[in-house]
């Protein structure tokens, strides 16, 4: 595999990593701070979701038009002028204008999402998930970066709390953006497609692999997105547990969801994606089994790492699988309908996790992915033994 922009796309996934842990980890904290009704404290953060389903299209498209490398780093230096914004807002004690800030962050995520069509589009098509796995390796830099970022460098800026984490985090993202000027062209891109035959959009998405393919996404995205938002507050805010240990916890959940990805491209090689697929459904029920028997230390520890790598095994089969849906010529319709499903999932669920935690419990709160996960094991064993799927 060429390892030019698979090494620059996993540095580019490092920093995103990092940006993105630090928000998710602060979001809920820092709004908790700012805002007097504690059920609208993860509202930034979920409005940063909506933000990611609100710009996938439109960022698909773009990169269309202008080329993921421009795109990317266009989108990289937004996030620093996000990260800034924030910090300027926590300076003021604004609310809304964090809420602005994290809207802007989002744009980045977008973005962030179709590095791993990238990384497809980097390889032969055999290597897809690979590739992919390869790719989000650089979360574990992140996980590690990020949860330092937030320990240490709130201190970093006088009588501004996390102000300084923010500038460290814009600063990352000013380096993303010159490493996307130095990206190899892809697959796709050195020739033009365009032209090429392409079946319309309602072909492409009725098909049963894409269908799942789409479904295993929405389901691995949404369900991580929804535990994961609503973490923080209930071990911080409603169980009494230090931000350390907040942070270790979600540390832990972001190397679930990566380090797996040492193994699992050659895994998905291995097995076949359906197998891979319905192995990381069954670890997302077992998360949440965990989750709902204690809030210790070790109950959170233990379904927040399972958490992560069922999303891994799910998520990365599912992007795997609608690689197998499409021709170059439909790739960016086909991968903009995934984006705009897994994230306007991702943004609802956030939505939810802050008033859910607030008027349900977190014991509820784990019980609502077991119906998600009954239906995407119904469509797994649908389409096991579509040829598609069998590439």
């Amino acid at each position: 595999m060429p390892l030019r922009n698979l090494s620059i796309l996993l540095t580019c996934q490092l920093i995103s990593a990092t940006g993105a842990i630090v928000l998710v980890t602060l979001g809920g904290i820092i709004g908790s701070s700012l805002t007097n009704e504690q059920a609208l404290a993860t509202l930034p953060v979920s409005i940063m979701v909506i933000s990611v389903a609100a710009t996938t299209v439109p960022a698909t498209l773009l990169m269309r038009r202008i080329g993921r490398k421009l795109g990317s780093a266009l989108a990289s230096l937004s996030a620093a002028a996000a990260a800034l914004l924030a910090a300027y807002a926590i300076s003021l004690g604004s609310f809304s204008l964090f809420i602005v800030a994290a809207a802007v962050f989002g744009i980045n995520m977008a973005f962030t999402q179709q590095y791993r069509y990238a990384a497809v589009e980097s390889v032969d098509p055999q290597y897809a998930s690979r590739a992919i796995s390869v790719v989000l390796l650089g979360a574990i830099g992140g996980a590690f970066a990020g949860s330092e970022l937030v320990k240490h460098g709130h201190t970093w800026v006088e009588n501004i709390p996390y102000a300084g984490t923010l500038i460290g985090v814009a600063a990352l993202y000013v380096v993303q953006a010159f490493l996307f000027q130095m990206l190899a062209p892809l697959r796709g891109e050195e020739h033009e497609t365009t032209k090429l035959p392409h079946r319309s959009l309602r072909k492409i998405v009725c098909q049963p692999a894409y269908i799942v393919a789409v479904l295993g996404g929405t389901v691995a995205f949404g369900i991580m997105t929804l535990i994961m938002t609503a973490t923080p507050l209930s071990m911080h805010f409603h169980d009494g547990y230090s931000l350390e240990a907040t942070a270790n916890v979600i540390r832990a959940h972001v190397l679930g969801m990566y380090v797996p990805s040492l193994v699992s491209g050659f895994l998905f090689e291995r097995l076949g994606t359906v197998k891979m697929m319905s192995a990381g459904t069954v670890v997302l029920l077992a998360s949440s089994l965990i989750a709902v028997q204690g809030q210790t230390i070790v109950h959170y520890w233990s379904a927040l790492i399972l958490l992560g790598v069922g999303w891994n095994f799910l998520y990365v089969g599912g992007t795997t699988m609608l690689t197998f849906t499409y021709s170059m010529a439909e790739r960016f319709k086909a991968q903009a309908v995934n984006e705009f499903c897994v994230f306007g999932t991702a943004a609802t669920t956030s939505l939810l996790a802050g008033s859910v935690i607030f008027y349900y419990g977190w014991t509820k709160l784990v019980l609502l992915p077991i119906p998600m996960l009954l239906l995407i094991a119904v469509g797994l064993y649908i389409v096991r033994r579509d040829p598609l799927v069998r590439i």
